[in-house]
């Protein structure tokens, strides 16, 4: 199975059931995954999240696969950038913090699985009707500021614990990247990589990893030869794969509910435009997952 290092398993249980939760995690351990990511969006969801996933594995009969679920998920914690968040970024930080102190003492048997802060980060993609509701008109001076803010805030959180963070970025690269400079902490992955060359060169500079999901497999033919020269140019100790589910299913499921399930589609799509096996593409992902968590396996 491979790695997966950005998925909500919450929401895949709310739009399906308990029952389709226990079955995707079922699968995955038959499948052997080595390295799966869930990822936070809310200050305080990280205590409910790992409870649904627990509720979810205590469901699997094969206690054999129970053990290998619980030595291979892991959770980040942090808060995607929306208009409330936003305007109570600093009461957001400290409800973060705690929840964060009271998982770690928590009788959860994820509680020493917090491996990153995130998904957080800029995002200035307008589509009010869309599911994020973003909408420009709700961004003023403070707001932009505010936002960066926020941002900034939870990069200074996870230098102050020692962890990776998971960067949410769209359209928004340079002042994605003036937060990065400002607060001077590059450890982490830029989640669901969605620029150019150029700006991957800047952020590979700055010495984050890039994350590449079912978008990329929408690439048109006319910009193949561009993202192919990208993903070649990506140093093979930097590149992951992720699936944002139950967002961006990649081709041929594109546009139905995505699932860790599905990462395989993504992993041969991109071990054919760079060259590699898809076992060789699995391996690499799988020691990058273990040299930035800091996995001990």
């Amino acid at each position: 199975m491979f790695s997966d290092t950005h998925f909500h398993f919450h929401y895949l249980v709310e739009n399906n059931s308990q029952e389709f939760g226990t079955e995707i995690l079922e699968q995955m351990a038959k499948n052997r995954i080595y390295f799966g990511l869930d990822i936070g969006t809310k200050c305080s969801d990280l205590a409910e999240r790992a409870q649904i996933l627990e509720n979810c594995l205590e469901e699997i009969p094969d206690v054999n696969l129970q053990s290998k679920l619980k030595k291979s998920i892991f959770f980040s914690s942090g808060i995607w950038p929306d208009p409330d968040s936003i305007k109570e970024r600093e009461s957001c930080l400290e409800e973060l913090r705690d929840s964060i102190e009271e998982f770690k003492e928590s009788s959860s048997c994820f509680s020493s699985h917090l491996a990153a802060i995130g998904e957080g980060g800029i995002d200035h993609h307008w589509n009010p009707s869309g599911p994020d509701g973003r909408n420009e008109s709700d961004f003023d001076k403070e707001m932009f500021f505010g936002e960066k803010e926020l941002f900034e805030m939870q990069l200074e959180l996870a230098k102050e614990l020692d962890l990776p963070f998971i960067v949410h970025s769209r359209d928004g690269f340079e002042d994605t990247v003036d937060v990065l400079r400002a607060a001077n902490y590059n450890r982490g992955i830029i989640h669901c990589f969605s620029y150019g060359l150029s700006e991957a060169k800047t952020f590979l500079d700055l010495g984050w990893y890039l994350a590449f999901g079912g978008a990329t497999t929408y690439t048109k033919k006319a910009k193949m030869d561009e993202l192919i020269e990208l993903l070649q140019y990506v140093p093979k100790d930097r590149i992951l794969l992720e699936t944002d589910s139950p967002y961006l299913a990649p081709v041929p499921m594109r546009g139905s509910e995505n699932n860790p399930l599905l990462i395989k589609y993504t992993y041969e799509f991109i071990s054919e435009k760079i060259g590699l096996s898809v076992d060789k593409l699995n391996k690499i992902v799988d020691d990058n997952c273990s040299e930035l968590f800091k996995l001990k396996k």
